[in-house]
């Protein structure tokens, strides 16, 4: 569905993303993991047209989409979330979330129709009509989610929707992109709740210094060397590990 063909994209001195490649088959769930300052968001906004690569090329279900606008590229249904939340916070989150829609719903009777169905897949429901301004962290990024998935995206990129969400709400919003993935969306995410990751992604894509430095299952990276000693750490591998084979 998504293919990411040697990536290459510098800002003066600094390459942030260097030759990188990766592949999302269509209804899986595919985590980009590495450690902060990777390059992880920037490959992102190349992906969705929010940056330029200076060589490379990226594949959305055939099309070569490389340098297209992130108006376009949406509309051909790739979406991505934001790390930064920023709700409309004068609208409510009925409202917010049908600013998405609106993408393919130009009424207004039509595009909050389908944001109220969007907002109850999110766990949103009774919520719709309350100010965004007054929403917690994690109902932040629920809408943040929901205001994507509201462009009726066939592929969804997530980043960090789980960071700065307690146990709880991990669990949650864990469960939440699951349904998302089963009622036939694709997702490609950041993340660094790696137990999420484990749990969540069927692949995965270590970036480390711009550089991809491995793929494979979460239970092979967890034991792979190289991601050991970039990213996770020895006690994190062997805690993750213990869980994985205790699953």
């Amino acid at each position: 569905m998504l293919s990411v063909s040697n990536v290459t994209k510098r800002f003066g001195g600094l390459v942030a993303v260097s030759d990188a490649s990766l592949k999302v088959d269509q209804g899986r769930i595919v985590a980009l993991i590495g450690p902060n300052g990777a390059g992880k968001t920037t490959l992102f906004a190349i992906i969705g047209g929010f940056v330029t690569p200076d060589s490379g090329r990226i594949q959305f279900e055939g099309r070569d989409i490389t340098g297209m606008p992130p108006h376009a590229i949406c509309r051909l249904g790739l979406t991505r979330t934001f790390q930064i939340v920023q709700p409309f916070a004068g609208l409510t989150v009925r409202e917010n979330i049908a600013i998405g829609a609106h993408l393919r719903h130009r009424g207004r009777a039509e595009a909050l129709e389908r944001a109220a169905i969007v907002g109850e897949q999110v766990g949103m429901g009774p919520l719709l009509d309350q100010p965004a301004q007054s929403l917690t962290v994690a109902g932040r990024k629920r809408l943040e989610l929901a205001r994507a998935l509201a462009t009726e995206a066939k592929l969804l990129l997530l980043d960090e929707v789980m960071a700065g969400l307690i146990p709880s709400e991990i669990t949650e919003i864990v469960a939440t992109i699951r349904k998302i993935r089963d009622s036939g969306v694709t997702i490609l995410l950041i993340e660094h709740v790696m137990q999420a990751v484990m749990s969540l992604s069927e692949e995965a894509y270590v970036l480390n210094q711009g550089r991809m430095i491995a793929h494979g299952t979460p239970a092979q990276l967890v034991a792979d060397p190289t991601v050991i000693e970039a990213y996770l750490g020895h006690g994190a591998a062997e805690r993750l590990k213990q869980e994985s084979d205790n699953a």
